[in-house]
């Protein structure tokens, strides 16, 4: 498996998108595959860490975005409103597999903690492309977001895959750009 595989995904979409010599702008990317190709390479991580075991563990406690979504709260909000949760929600994520890195894992599950980080950037990219507001950290230092605790590595990609499947695919697949063309 590429280490870099959610940047070689993007990138390989944006070559197939852009037409060599034109100077038009990037078109955004709006196909809800690329974020199935993302969830689909969280799921194996999420597999990966169910496979080894107490190989895969770690004492720690990990503060994730809450994952359920109360659809009238979330059709109340606006788009900006919207971003700020998911983009907060994969700072979150990121800051909690990063955490991983330094944690002596498998090179299995090593592979897909990388993978899952450069995912996450690229699933940011996918979001500038979009107009997507990006996160801007609260100047209060308090947390402004419900959270949740989870306990173990295979939680913490379990709740990755469920963002990803909840929040970000609501955001992609409502997002203004890709809907200008939809009548």
């Amino acid at each position: 498996m590429f280490h870099g595989s959610g940047l070689f995904a993007l990138l390989v979409m944006v070559l197939d998108w852009t037409r060599p010599g034109l100077s038009s702008p990037l078109r955004p990317i709006c196909d809800l595959r690329v974020l199935d190709h993302f969830i689909k390479e969280a799921w194996d991580a999420e597999a990966a860490v169910r496979a080894c075991k107490d190989a895969c563990s770690i004492a720690t406690n990990f503060t994730l975005p809450l994952t359920r979504v109360d659809f009238d709260v979330w059709e109340a909000m606006n788009i900006e409103e919207r971003a700020q949760e998911v983009q907060s929600g994969l700072h979150v994520l990121n800051e909690a597999i990063s955490s991983l890195q330094a944690s002596n894992q498998t090179d299995v599950l090593q592979s897909h903690i990388d993978a899952s980080i450069s995912n996450i950037a690229s699933i940011r990219q996918v979001l500038r492309s979009l107009s997507i507001p990006e996160y801007v950290p609260p100047t209060s230092g308090g947390e402004d977001k419900e959270m949740q605790k989870v306990s173990s590595i295979s939680e913490l990609f379990q709740v990755h895959i469920n963002f990803l499947r909840g929040k970000v695919r609501l955001l992609l697949a409502n997002a203004p750009v890709c809907r200008q063309g939809v009548s």
